[in-house]
């Protein structure tokens, strides 16, 4: 038996992440509004934008909790099955590298930091990183 990890595209643009043993039956539940007091239930329509089969339900619950707390920008990154992005959101924001590079932001050499220390290197927010 598989169990999943889904991501939807709710109606208000905000994406709602969870896992079900039955992915059918779960997205009919969220666009029927079957569970009143889910999150859901007032952003209806809503549409299964990504999904992923695990072979346990820990597996599933694991990957949603990790994907739920993820930025909506790693999240689209995710949808359009963009690894590279995935990987830089993945970094801090301060050793994120300007464009999306693959090569290390620091080095273990004093004299690279101090030139990377002494460019300006703009700040990429996310949802993640907003102060609560």
């Amino acid at each position: 038996m598989a169990f999943w990890t889904y991501i939807l595209s709710c109606s208000d643009g905000r994406y709602y992440t969870g896992h079900t043993e039955d992915l059918e039956i779960r997205l009919a539940q969220h666009q029927q509004g079957y569970f009143r007091n889910c999150w859901t239930y007032k952003r209806r329509p809503v549409q299964l934008v990504w999904s992923e089969a695990f072979p346990t339900r820990y597996e599933a619950l694991e990957a949603e909790r990790r994907v739920g707390g993820w930025s909506k920008a790693k999240k689209e990154a995710l949808i359009r099955g963009d690894y590279g992005t995935i990987s830089y959101f993945a970094r801090p924001p301060r050793e994120r590298e300007v464009g999306f590079s693959t090569s290390p932001r620091f080095s273990t050499s004093l004299e690279k930091n101090e030139e990377d220390a002494a460019q300006k290197i703009p700040f990429v927010s996310s949802e993640v990183e907003k102060p609560v």
